[in-house]
């Protein structure tokens, strides 16, 4: 969202805010409106101002550079001739609304956060309600790309993250460039330890291997195409800790699929490419965080899931026990006859008399 003071005729200065999305409506209306000096027809009889369109996602250094660009349009605008620059359309566009009178303030600003848009997305103009500030991160150390769909990388360079996958590669932007980038060479700047990360779940959700792996360091899984395992915690930088039987250790997760989950096109691609780098494979490395990444030890893993895995077999061990106390206590009475129910004593008549109602005393 960007301001404007807008002086008007009788001196009087007001405050408006609009968003990018708006304004640029606002500009393809005025073309449409004047077709010759818009250059349509003639480009050299062009004098309406070019606006570069919105970007879907927009990081923080192209919105303050949009800044000089929007200031630039406004002063061309507003001098160019009077059917154009005192036309109602540019008039209402800059009259006070009543949004204008209560601006949005900091404690009502979110966070920013990443947002996938739906294959399925309307594309009608009232529904688009701007573009999608991304998260930026900084590169921890200098990376080389080893295709064409991914992009380098330099220590220090500020990246804006456009989509994460949970595969480890996520998709940045760094100004013009795109592509994809191991999340592992990345750092957020508040902070070494991801938030977004979740806590290990020893209880494990099964998958199964789609794509066979050798292990390259000590706490890495070698396994085979079609095994199934536990994921028990699931890492940003695409290693997830997995349990086969009893034995933890780090596994790519774009070689996993969940168990019962349909295979799709796009996930076979994925699982066609490399895995991304480990976090603790990367040289060289230089965090701005004095302090580290919380790391969990493989003992520690394997601890925490014998553990589970014991108590998860005592449980079985005590309901089987009890179903078959109840099998057991169950045999004997099927042989038995089925006991009648008791008959209950007749009361006598004065307790007939002392307990019933006047109607039935009556009658008696």
């Amino acid at each position: 969202v960007y301001m404007f003071l807008v002086k008007w005729n009788d001196l009087s200065e007001k405050l408006v805010y609009r968003r990018f999305t708006e304004i640029y409506e606002f500009h393809k209306a005025l073309k449409e409106m004047f077709p010759i000096e818009s250059g349509d027809i003639n480009m050299e009889k062009r004098i309406i101002p070019h606006l570069p369109a919105p970007k879907w996602f927009d990081g923080q250094r192209s919105t303050q550079n949009r800044q000089g660009t929007l200031a630039e349009y406004c002063y061309t605008l507003v001098n160019l001739p009077h059917k154009i620059s005192r036309c109602l359309h540019v008039v209402n566009f800059f009259k006070v609304r009543h949004d204008d009178m209560n601006p949005v303030t900091d404690s009502q600003i979110r966070k920013p956060e990443v947002f996938l848009l739906p294959k399925d997305a309307k594309k009608n103009s009232t529904d688009i309600t701007g573009p999608i500030v991304l998260q930026t991160y900084r590169a921890i150390a200098d990376y080389e790309k080893s295709s064409k769909t991914e992009m380098a990388l330099e220590a220090g360079d500020m990246v804006d993250v456009v989509e994460k996958s949970e595969n480890g590669w996520w998709f940045c932007q760094l100004k013009n460039k795109r592509g994809w980038v191991p999340a592992s060479y990345l750092e957020p700047m508040d902070g070494p330890d991801e938030s977004e990360e979740q806590e290990p779940n020893y209880a494990g959700e099964p998958y199964i291997v789609q794509k066979s792996y050798t292990a390259m360091e000590e706490d890495e899984l070698t396994l085979k195409e079609g095994d199934t395992i536990e994921v028990i915690h699931k890492l940003l930088d695409g290693w997830w800790v997995i349990r086969k039987d009893e034995t933890t250790g780090y596994y790519p997760s774009m070689y996993l699929q969940k168990a019962g989950e349909v295979n799709t096109s796009v996930k076979s691609e994925l699982r066609n490419r490399s895995a991304p780098p480990r976090r603790s494979t990367i040289r060289n490395v230089k965090s701005i965080h004095k302090q580290r990444r919380k790391q969990i030890s493989q003992e520690a893993y394997r601890r925490n899931s014998r553990k589970y895995i014991q108590s998860r077999r005592n449980m079985k061990e005590n309901f089987q026990n009890k179903a078959n106390v109840i099998i057991e206590k169950n045999e004997p009475e099927e042989n038995k006859p089925k006991a009648q129910p008791a008959v209950p004593p007749r009361p006598s008549k004065d307790l007939i008399l002392n307990r019933c109602t006047e109607s039935t005393r009556r009658k008696i």
